[in-house]
């Protein structure tokens, strides 16, 4: 790993085959859901703002390692070179939203009128309206370090754009669903930041401080750190087949609706992530700050867009499916973006010309 917080070595065998073991790990979700309900209704006891306690111990595995290479020291560096920023801000906040709203509406108003009603239609598109102006937070932890991003410029990323959602979610959903003042669940919203990004934030940085301070930095990089090797895929995986042991029965009687609803969250993925992925190239970004500023554009925060779909639309309401479904596509949809970004990796030019 090199000072900047980038991983030094490639794409290992269990990162590699990630998409196979994510598809059967989905599939494992559904047949439990199914077969096994009961495991699904026990852990659901365990929540609280409709925050799933268990998702969140795993996504707290998931990040923690990452967190632990962040070199803090590194991030006073990155006001040399904002642009990653003004590229991640624009694209979340000035873009998305609205594409998303469109492409949507595109779909389940017109292109697909034959098999949904307009009724339907709305619910669906308000559901992606909810996925589209949450930008992911958490996961895309797991997306900077498949495609060896600056660790410590993604911690940037991430926090300034949790701070924006915090002024931007409620006015932009309210403005295209076309009402005033819809409640959010604040309470939902200030915990899931608190679970998904500060607190692993701050146990990683103290482990790494300690660490050091005791055993030194050769140590923890050579020693230490590779212990955690494959505690973040464990937990993505984990992380899946909770999910989908929660919507097995959803998922199974709606098959037709879910690929109607996967066409558009799809290609709106690729549309946001080749926006911001093109416009960090021609700003000749590095490559370990362009690959995640483009995923978590691409990405969503699906933990809170599916906590106030429930919460605004009740857990049955085709609102709270089409945010089920951004569940459904967003892991293989960026597995293949992280095959892209990591391709493409001559598009850029050499790190050591653009310190951060």
């Amino acid at each position: 790993m090199d000072k900047n917080g980038k991983a030094a070595s490639g794409i290992g065998f269990f990162d590699r085959y990630l998409t196979i073991w994510v598809l059967l790990c989905m599939g494992a979700g559904v047949l439990i859901g199914r077969f096994l309900p009961a495991v699904p209704e026990f852990l659901g006891r365990f929540s609280y703002a409709e925050v799933s306690i268990p998702i969140a111990v795993l996504i707290w595995l998931m990040i923690f390692p990452m967190m632990m290479k962040v070199d803090f020291a590194s991030i006073r560096h990155i006001g040399r070179n904002p642009k990653g920023l003004y590229v991640t801000w624009v694209t979340n906040w000035l873009v998305k939203p609205f594409t998303m709203y469109a492409i949507a509406a595109f779909f389940f108003f017109v292109a697909f009128r034959a098999w949904i009603s307009p009724e339907l239609a709305r619910d669906y598109l308000a559901g992606a309206i909810l996925l589209g102006a949450a930008p992911c937070t958490a996961m895309v932890f797991v997306w900077s370090y498949l495609t060896r991003g600056n660790a410590a410029y993604t911690v940037v990323q991430v926090a300034t754009n949790d701070l924006i959602i915090l002024v931007a979610f409620t006015p932009i959903v309210a403005l295209l669903l076309g009402i005033s003042g819809i409640p959010i669940p604040w309470t939902t919203l200030l915990l899931s930041v608190v679970l998904f990004v500060v607190i692993p934030l701050a146990g990683g940085a103290l482990t790494r401080v300690q660490v050091i301070r005791h055993k030194g930095i050769d140590y923890f990089n050579h020693r230490f750190l590779p212990k955690f090797g494959n505690v973040t895929i464990s937990g993505l995986l984990l992380t899946l087949v909770i999910i989908f042991s929660f919507q097995g029965d959803v998922i199974l009687e709606n098959p037709l609706h879910i690929l109607l609803i996967a066409v558009p969250l799809t290609l709106q993925t690729f549309l946001i992530f080749f926006i911001a992925y093109l416009a960090a190239r021609k700003l000749r970004l590095p490559h370990s700050v362009a690959a995640p500023a483009g995923m978590i554009g691409a990405s969503n925060f699906f933990e809170l867009a599916v906590a106030v779909a429930i919460s605004l639309f009740e857990p049955d309401s085709p609102v709270a499916l089409a945010t089920i479904v951004g569940v459904l596509v967003e892991v293989p949809v960026m597995l293949t973006l992280v095959r892209i970004a990591n391709r493409t990796l001559h598009w850029f030019p050499p790190e050591e010309t653009l310190p951060v």
